[in-house]
């Protein structure tokens, strides 16, 4: 595994000698924009490995993406490399159809301290709720980005992750074009929570497994390959294939959707995200 093959995969050419905030977050941004995240190995009935190597030779060398296991992991063994003070943490993501969190951990994240600051680093979860830079671990907070407005906070030891919503203009239903993910719960979406406890990758394997073999989960259920863009983001769920720009206009993200052929889901994935897999695709 050869680090600069990686920076070589996400475009990355500017120096890192330095294990600051600025690497750090330029480092961060390249990933996003080049390494989807995308379940589609389950979805062509290839195995999902959470073994570094394995990872290394399916995001750098076979220029595919990954869930949060593999990205966040791949970009954990750079970062530690990198020589920056790092660990990885486990979350509970937040099930917006059942209004509570899992109860299990099913979502890998890092902590890295800079100069006696913390700092949250997750490159891997995906759609409209990814950060685009490394956030400060502070509650109660507003910290503004391009995606909308992110915040922490902390409530006996266990840290709530959020973000402030913004409408959406889609000019394909211009009978109502406005409109939010779960109309009646506000303006806040929350993300995950989780703690400071220091995990293991091991910690996540039965995780790794459960979810490819678990029938009820939205990764079974659904093929999703999505990618930040200098805008916004692209997402391909299913045949469906959304292009967002952030910020259309004030507090509200221009959202295009298509729906796409069989044919057209294999180019698109090509032509959008720069995937080309070895085996067929069932969306």
């Amino acid at each position: 595994m050869n680090i600069q093959d990686y920076f070589r995969r996400i475009s990355y050419n500017k120096p890192h000698k330095d294990a600051d905030l600025q690497t750090l977050t330029a480092i961060f941004q390249h990933h996003i924009q080049a390494i989807p995240f995308e379940n589609l190995s389950m979805h062509c009935g290839e195995t999902i490995e959470l073994e570094l190597q394995s990872i290394y030779n399916k995001i750098v060398r076979k220029k595919r993406g990954g869930w949060c296991l593999e990205s966040n992991y791949l970009l954990f063994w750079v970062l530690q490399e990198l020589g920056y003070d790092i660990c990885i943490l486990g979350g509970n993501s937040y099930e917006p159809a059942e209004r509570a969190y899992t109860t299990e951990m099913n979502h890998i994240l890092m902590k890295v301290v800079i100069q006696g600051n913390s700092y949250i680093v997750d490159a891997s979860f995906g759609g409209a709720y990814q950060m685009w830079q490394p956030l400060m671990l502070i509650s109660g907070k507003d910290q503004p980005q391009v995606p909308g407005i992110f915040r922490f906070t902390e409530d006996n030891g266990t840290w709530y992750f959020e973000k402030v919503k913004r409408k959406h203009y889609i000019p394909e239903q211009s009978d109502t074009p406005y409109f939010t993910d779960t109309p009646g719960l506000g303006n806040i979406r929350k993300i995950y929570r989780f703690t400071l406890e220091p995990r293991h990758i091991n910690d996540f394997q039965a995780l790794n497994t459960f979810l490819q073999v678990s029938p009820d989960n939205i990764l079974q259920k659904k093929s999703i390959c999505s990618l930040q863009t200098a805008e916004g983001l692209i997402a391909l769920v299913g045949w469906t294939l959304t292009e967002m720009k952030y910020n259309y206009t004030e507090d509200t993200d221009l959202v295009h959707i298509t729906t796409l052929t069989d044919e057209e889901v294999e180019k698109t994935l090509k032509d959008k995200f720069n995937i080309v897999l070895d085996n067929k695709l069932v969306p």
